[in-house]
């Protein structure tokens, strides 16, 4: 043995003779004397696909339509016209020095925007926020609008969905919003306005954006992200609901995608809690064999979010929503994990698998005898994304999931399609199913990258996204992520929600 290790040592110092400043030995030489090679990582790169790779070419073979496909969806009912500019380059024009955070549920003053932007930027989360006073909004508005570099895009949850939704030319959708001028201007022509739902004023939010890295004072953003604030009456009240729900029996719609409560929030209990009521009663009025999607926002009142819970979950048959409303719904209602004040870094995938089995068991039909609707949760983070589904209601879960991921990884880049070169995998390789026993260890295989498993007759499907770098834009992400997931999302039962 000790002979073939001085072979090999003097073998070296030959080779290194005749090979000055080369890290590598010739493959040949190495083989001889039975030694392992180590390439370099230039010629590993070279000679194999990156992860990333692996994983993007996976989801380009195995993401497919469903069977049975959506062709008339109707979308409602929060829409505007956003303003997007940099957050941090706004504050300075409007003469506010940087300071501490703090939140606020809702903005008085740009003192108040201020406190509250520093606090999320530092977090790296995005929030979205109700600015009371009027004639602030409109100079704040105003401002924006003129600074350099600011752009003007359709906004609001609903019509994002039905903006992304109309890219599929066999697809017919329903917008009802408040839809002024400038936006129906810039809507999609397959997009169906009716004529109740447009009116004289476009409803205008700002959308302060800011990139990973980005300081502010002594604030510094570890991911990008946007801050968003409105004054915003006719979404707040969801006073196209009524319009929207009415318009349905006539659209026939085989998909309804609800958006909007989030903006109840900042007009006041008294408002929310008689409106929430009738918002209730109109979505019960919806025929009982068409699924209905809800997608979630940002919200701070956690009696508010209760009653979604309590009132809205189970009379819906899916809901979308990211890390920061996934935590603040189970804080709301007392669930697993409510005892985090925020996530660390990226959510553990055992602790979001618990607060989202416990939402179906709690607001779901899980129970085959519950009268509960719920049967379909669709989460997203920045790192991956799960989808999970009550046995028996979807099919196709894995092509839809990863059909989310793949439209993150794209769209935040500004691409049609995932370019390797500006991506980076950051979801865990190895995680565990719940962060109770008894639990899973599982891991994720690139070359099929879908992580399946099951607690019960829940089904869970986990995928990872592959991060842009240098997102160019992250407004609307999640809307875009919920309506591909759901134009992939087959309805497999043919009962009556």
């Amino acid at each position: 043995m000790w002979r073939k290790a001085s072979a090999a040592a003097l073998l070296a110092l030959a080779v290194g003779y005749f090979y000055p400043g080369s890290s590598e030995l010739p493959e040949q030489i190495l083989q001889y004397i039975n030694l392992p090679v180590f390439w370099s990582s230039s010629h590993t790169l070279s000679s194999q696909k990156s992860t990333e790779q692996v994983i993007s070419a996976a989801w380009e073979t195995l993401i497919t339509l469903p069977t049975r496909q959506w062709s008339k969806v109707a979308v409602g009912v929060n829409a505007c016209v956003d303003v997007v500019v940099s957050g941090v380059g706004l504050l300075q024009a409007l003469a506010v020095d940087p300071g501490t955070g703090l939140d606020h549920e809702v903005l008085h003053s740009k003192e108040d925007l201020k406190e509250a932007f520093i606090h999320y930027m530092g977090r790296g989360a995005a929030a979205e926020r109700f600015f009371s006073d009027k004639e602030v909004f409109q100079w704040i508005a105003r401002a924006a609008a003129e600074y350099p570099g600011a752009k003007l895009y359709v906004g609001g949850n609903a019509a994002l969905i039905g903006q992304k939704l109309a890219t599929y030319p066999d697809l017919t959708v329903l917008l009802c919003g408040p839809v002024g001028p400038k936006l129906h201007e810039m809507l999609d022509e397959q997009i169906v306005v009716p004529p109740d739902s447009l009116q004289e004023m476009d409803e205008y939010h700002l959308i302060l954006e800011y990139k990973a890295g980005e300081q502010w004072g002594s604030t510094r953003a570890p991911q990008a992200n946007r801050f968003i604030f409105s004054h915003d009456v006719s979404n707040g009240e969801m006073s196209s609901l009524e319009t929207f729900v009415a318009s349905l029996e006539e659209f026939e719609p085989e998909l309804v995608v609800l958006s909007g409560l989030h903006m109840m929030e900042g007009q006041g209990r008294e408002l929310w809690e008689e409106r929430l009521k009738e918002a209730v009663s109109a979505i019960s009025d919806i025929r009982k064999d068409i699924p209905i999607h809800l997608e979630l926002a940002s919200m701070t009142d956690k009696d508010y979010m209760n009653s979604i819970m309590q009132e809205v979950m189970p009379i819906v048959s899916s809901i979308g929503l990211n890390e920061q409303e996934l935590l603040f719904l189970s804080q709301a209602g007392e669930g697993p994990h409510a005892d985090m004040e925020a996530w660390k870094g990226i959510p553990d995938v055992g602790q979001v698998s618990d607060i989202l089995l416990w939402i179906l068991e709690q607001h779901g039909r899980t129970d085959p005898s519950s009268e509960a609707d719920l049967t379909r949760i669709h989460f997203h983070t920045l790192a991956y994304h799960i989808l999970v589904t009550v046995e028996g209601y979807w099919a196709n879960e894995a092509a839809a999931v990863m059909a989310g991921a793949r439209v993150a990884s794209s769209q935040a880049c500004g691409l049609q399609s995932v370019d390797i070169s500006k991506v980076e995998l950051k979801a865990p390789l190895e995680f565990h199913s719940s962060h109770f026993e008894p639990r899973k260890k599982l891991s994720l295989n690139p070359a099929e990258p879908v992580v399946v498993w099951r607690r019960g007759n829940v089904t869970f499907h986990l995928t990872p996204v592959l991060v842009c770098k240098q997102p160019l834009r992250t407004v609307g992400l999640g809307d875009a992520i919920s309506a591909e997931g759901l134009v992939y999302s087959e309805l497999k039962t043919q009962q009556p929600f």
